[in-house]
């Protein structure tokens, strides 16, 4: 498991006082870097390596500004080429948000999806899901 924690600016609250919802997608993707830094150590936009093919984030509770948030990212299914990165976004203890994105080991130069190398899926697996 990767964690990060998050201090949600005033900026990211919504009409009614709590985090805006489109927050969480941006913030899921900021918490993937240390997933993208296992195919590119130095996250060379020259020579990015993944794609996204899909994201799903489902909402549990109210998130609330002034209060940090803990950003949990797991890796929940390896294939051959593409693997399953969840998350769940947790504030004073309550898992308030969680998701999914599909990414996929691609090659933009040939347009094309590639086998994930062995070596990375071993370290993906010590990121592996269980569930608490």
């Amino acid at each position: 498991m990767f964690t990060e924690i998050i201090t949600p600016r005033f900026s990211d609250t919504d009409a009614l006082g709590h985090i805006n919802n489109t927050m969480v997608p941006i913030w899921f993707e900021g918490a993937r870097d240390p997933v993208f830094r296992l195919f590119m150590p130095e996250l060379d936009t020259n020579n990015w390596q993944l794609i996204l093919a899909k994201i799903d984030v489902s909402y549990h509770a109210q998130m609330f500004y002034g209060q940090a948030l803990e950003v949990r990212t797991y890796i929940s299914r390896i294939g051959g080429a593409s693997f399953d990165v969840y998350q769940e976004l947790w504030q004073n203890g309550a898992k308030c948000a969680s998701g999914t994105a599909v990414m996929v080991h691609y090659c933009y130069q040939q347009q094309t999806s590639q086998t994930i190398a062995d070596s990375v899926k071993e370290t993906l697996l010590a990121h592996q899901f269980q569930a608490q």
